[in-house]
């Protein structure tokens, strides 16, 4: 993709809040993350998921239909339920996102669930919604129609994140089949005109499973249309690689190159034999980097320190520049 460059230095969306944030307040924290950012020489900003409690919360807090429970579903996040199928009474993303613009000339990125996530974890049958798949169904629709709001805007990268669907890969699991998962995924991303420049990305999970089963990755990559794919690649292992390795040719890739869960610094060397090795089969001009997930999807749970989370986007932007020079 011609404009790739645009957005070679990247990350998933969430980052460290300050521990101060009582004190200075939500808008003060947003606007000291979009100078981190620019001073760190990212190609993209994010409000860093300051304003919200997780990764979730830009749908689950601003649709109706889901009920926050007193439970911990098995990846830690707290549960919600959904009890009918829900409605939007407003943008989601849109509003926070436009503003970004405001604070800098970096391109703002709008990180959300994907829809086929939030239905898998929250669909409890029973209750008020016939099918996890009607419920994603409907939350397609609703993140849809936000992703139109948000080109609008002039929002020009979108990424969406389901931690399930690599996990799927191996098999199907949890409330949504894998050709639900894909089917659902598939209606969000779509767009009618897409505007020059405009990426819409999916994160399939922060982690490569043991193998990566060809044919249910190149399903994946052929019935979701997404324009750019968010890979786990921090670990060194062959499934990493076979999963750029079945990415077609038009679709952009971005390799998650450090761990964001770990404050050990990674060795450039290391990474950028594992990067020339994607260079004999993938144009490079195609990619870019970032680390292989967000800093602080829950808000309490922050993955690293703010320092040890500076050093690791420092690295990221280093190894940007040992891949593609100083052209961005």
């Amino acid at each position: 993709m011609a404009d790739t460059f645009n957005y070679r230095i990247d990350h998933h969306g969430s980052l460290v809040r300050p521990g101060d944030l009582a004190t200075i307040g939500v808008e003060q924290a947003v606007k000291d993350a979009v100078a981190l950012q620019r001073r760190l020489r990212s190609t993209v900003v994010t409000d860093g998921d300051i304003p919200r409690e997780d990764f979730r919360s830009a749908v689950l807090d601003g649709v109706s239909g889901f009920r926050r429970t007193d439970e911990t579903s098995p990846d830690g996040l707290v549960r919600w339920i959904a009890e009918s199928l829900p409605k939007a009474s407003g943008p989601l993303l849109t509003d926070s996102a436009a503003k970004l613009s405001e604070l800098t000339v970096i391109a703002p990125k709008a990180s959300l669930p994907s829809p086929a996530y939030l239905a898998a974890m929250t669909y409890e049958p029973g209750l008020g919604v016939s099918s996890a798949r009607e419920l994603g169904e409907a939350l397609a629709e609703i993140i849809g129609a936000e992703i139109e709001l948000l080109v609008a805007k002039g929002v020009r990268l979108i990424q969406l994140n389901n931690p399930l669907l690599l996990a799927q890969l191996a098999g199907d699991r949890g409330a949504l089949s894998f050709a639900d998962t894909l089917a659902v995924e598939a209606l969000a991303v779509r767009l009618d005109e897409r505007p020059e420049g405009v990426r819409i990305g999916v994160c399939p999970g922060w982690t490569a499973p043991a193998e990566a089963d060809r044919i249910r990755t190149e399903k994946l990559y052929a019935d979701i249309p997404a324009d750019r794919w968010i890979l786990p690649f921090d670990q060194g292992t062959q499934a990493e690689l076979d999963l750029v390795r079945s990415l077609p040719e038009d679709r952009d890739f971005c390799l998650g190159v450090v761990d964001a869960t770990v404050p050990e610094l990674e060795d450039i060397d290391t990474v950028m034999q594992r990067i020339d090795a994607v260079a004999e089969f993938k144009d490079l001009e195609d990619g870019a980097v970032s680390p292989s997930r967000g800093f602080a999807d829950v808000a309490s749970r922050p993955l690293l320190t703010a320092e040890a989370q500076r050093q690791k986007l420092v690295l990221v932007e280093t190894i940007a520049r040992y891949c593609w020079g100083n052209e961005f």
